[in-house]
């Protein structure tokens, strides 16, 4: 009698740890919570590539995580100047001024920058046209923080987006008119 409990304890155990690995692995990245957007002083706000400013009084959801990445992993692709003279110190010195602005570079949400640990590694991301670009991880897109000067007083990331320079953008073929945001998978290269 003692080997049959002993067992179907066993196997309790193994379907509870194996139960808890699927909903682990299937879990939706939620918002970690909300800041409250400010208005942007007179002409502090970068609208560049149609950017958004923060809106006074609105909440916007933070993220301190991002979707599983698989080899088919679902993003939005947006638009990012990545302009040469923010990088050396918006970057991290992971690009310099020297970098030629042909180079397809990402900065990609908080959860999928992982602490910098992607940082200098190259992505492969795939247009709904078919098309990919293996282009390198340069800057997180903060999914944490927003509507401040440090982010041009815009809006937090989203926590699926894979913030693309032009080069990226014309290595998928888009035409310039269909610039700023568009579906894609992405993986690790």
């Amino acid at each position: 009698m003692k080997t049959f409990t002993l067992g179907a304890s066993l196997l309790i155990i193994l379907i509870v740890l194996v139960t808890h690995c699927l909903e682990a692995e299937a879990q939706v990245c939620r918002p970690s919570g909300n800041i409250r957007g400010k208005k942007p002083p007179p002409g502090e706000c970068n609208q560049e590539n149609d950017s958004d400013c923060c809106v006074e009084g609105k909440l916007y959801p933070i993220y301190q995580c991002s979707p599983t990445v698989s080899s088919n992993t679902k993003a939005v692709l947006t638009l990012n100047s990545f302009q040469a003279g923010e990088m050396a110190v918006a970057h991290r010195n992971a690009i310099t001024s020297t970098t030629p602005m042909t180079t397809p570079v990402v900065a990609l949400s908080t959860g999928w920058y992982s602490k910098g640990r992607r940082c200098l590694n190259d992505i492969i991301i795939i247009s709904a046209n078919g098309r990919s670009v293996r282009a390198k991880v340069v800057d997180e897109c903060d999914s944490t923080m927003g509507c401040d000067g440090v982010h041009d007083y815009q809006p937090p990331c989203n926590n699926n987006i894979v913030d693309a320079s032009k080069a990226v953008w014309e290595a998928l073929g888009v035409s310039r008119d269909n610039w700023g945001e568009m579906d894609v998978t992405w993986s690790d290269a």
